[in-house]
This record gives structure tokens, C-alpha cells and sequence, in this order.
């Protein structure tokens, strides 16, 4: 049977696969999306932990295999910097930025409209330019209280498929996989960080979610940037359908 038929109960999988077990599956989701959808089959990279470990996999699979990445102007150096050598190394990433002229201080008045212009509409760009049929994630249910009630194969907008490949793996697990193939990662974790998005948005904390750094002092705090809530194909009027 496919993988990218429905499946089990994500919780059992979370806690009963052990690492390799796992591997072995988003290998293989990575695999039969790939040959479903062939040049449609797109990689979202964040230049996260869990994006760049899905990138490896990707990359596993077929060298061939094309992904896109969406910075921002508020993103910290460093992620530029691990940004920039990544598609020196990886031609195949294209980088895609909305450089529209926003409030001043936007992510902090109203920072849901701040991701929308800065990082959902790229997307919708990155999807439509690159002829995206499928695109890949790297997100995980034990991640945060809003990464719950994700699939590994969703089709939230019709005619585009989101495959989350590591959905069920742990952050523990994350780093485990880096370890063991020696994997480059951003070196803002070496400071502590266990998210990493724009630098005014993104803090160290103590807290046992992962993503309790994001947006504190918000109603976003721990949430969504909306790329993966909010529509991502576009009609002929621009609008999401």
C-alpha cells in the first residue's frame, strides 16, 4: 500500500517507529511523491533544523530533486549568511523575497499582516513560478500546540499536495539524523535557539514548546506564520482560492 494513501494514527507512529523506522518512511514518502509528481515535487527549505534535514533526505532520493526558499529583510545574519552558502552549494534552491514597502515596525502592530506580505505571498509566488504540484515540508506534530492536527499528505488547496515527510519524528530525532550524516546547520543554534524565523520575532526561551520563542508578547506566541494555513494557489484575480 502507498504511503500516500491515508494512515495510521499519528500518535502511534510518533511513539512506536523507532529512528530508523522513520528514516526508512520519509524516504519512501519522499520517494513515491517524487515519482507522482516528478518537476511539480518542490522542497520548501526554511534553512531550519527540520527543513534542512528533509532537504538531505530530498536530496537522497534524487539529486535532481528542486526546492525554494523565502527570506525576509528582517531575517538575522546569520540565517543570510547559512541562506547564502546553501545556494551556492545548491543551485537548484531559488530564493524568493517580497520586497514591498510595509509600516514601520509592522511585526509588531500587527504581525499576522507583517508574515502575510513578507512570507506568505512569496510562497504563493515560489508555487506558481515553479510550477509546484506537490511541495515539500518540514513539519512535525510534536513540534508546538499548532502542529497537531497535520497529515503527512494534506491537499489544503485544491490541486496542490503538502507532503511533511519528518511529521512524526521528534526534535531529538532531528538531531540525531543531522548528526549521523554530518548535515550543516544554521549556527544560531549553537546560541540556543530551537525555532528560527525574523530576528525582531524570534527570542530564546526556556519553555518546554518549541516554538515559544516566536512572537512573544503577540496573540501569535507560539503560532503560524500562515504559510502553512493560509491559501497558497492563486486565481486569475490574485487571490487565494
Amino acid at each position: 500500500m502507498s504511503l500516500l494513501e491515508p494512515q495510521e494514527d499519528l500518535k502511534v507512529l510518533v511513539e512506536t517507529l523507532n529512528f530508523k523506522q522513520k528514516v526508512d518512511r520519509s524516504l519512501q514518502l519522499i520517494k513515491e511523491g517524487y515519482d507522482k509528481y516528478g518537476d511539480g515535487f518542490v522542497v520548501a527549505n526554511s534553512l531550519g533544523k527540520d527543513s534542512v534535514a528533509v532537504w538531505h533526505l530530498a536530496k537522497r532520493v534524487d539529486p535532481k530533486i528542486r526546492g525554494f526558499i523565502v527570506t525576509t529583510r528582517f531575517k538575522p545574519k546569520e540565517t543570510v549568511k547559512f541562506m547564502n552558502e546553501e545556494v551556492r552549494k545548491y543551485p537548484e534552491l531559488k530564493v524568493y523575497k517580497n520586497d514591498a514597502k510595509i509600516p514601520d515596525k509592522l511585526y509588531e502592530t500587527d504581525p499576522n499582516k507583517c508574515c502575510d506580505i513578507l512570507k506568505v505571498e512569496p510562497v504563493k509566488h515560489a508555487v506558481e513560478e515553479m510550477g509546484v504540484t506537490c511541495w515539500v515540508t518540514g513539519l512535525r506534530c510534536t513540534e508546538g500546540r499548532t502542529r497537531t492536527d497535520f497529515k503527512e499528505v494534506e491537499e489544503r488547496d485544491k490541486g496542490l499536495i503538502k507532503l511533511n515527510p519528518i511529521l512524526i519524528w521528534k526534535e531529538r530525532e532531528v538531531w540525531q539524523y543531522l548528526a549521523l550524516y554530518g548535515v550543516k546547520v544554521n549556527p544560531l543554534y549553537t546560541e540556543g535557539y530551537r525555532s528560527l524565523g525574523c530576528a525582531p520575532c524570534t527570542k530564546i526561551t526556556n519553555e518546554d514548546n518549541e516554538r515559544a520563542g516566536r512572537w512573544i508578547g503577540t496573540s501569535k506566541c507560539g503560532g503560524e506564520c500562515g504559510i502553512h494555513t493560509r491559501p497558497l494557489k492563486v486565481n486569475v484575480n490574485g487571490d487565494g482560492i
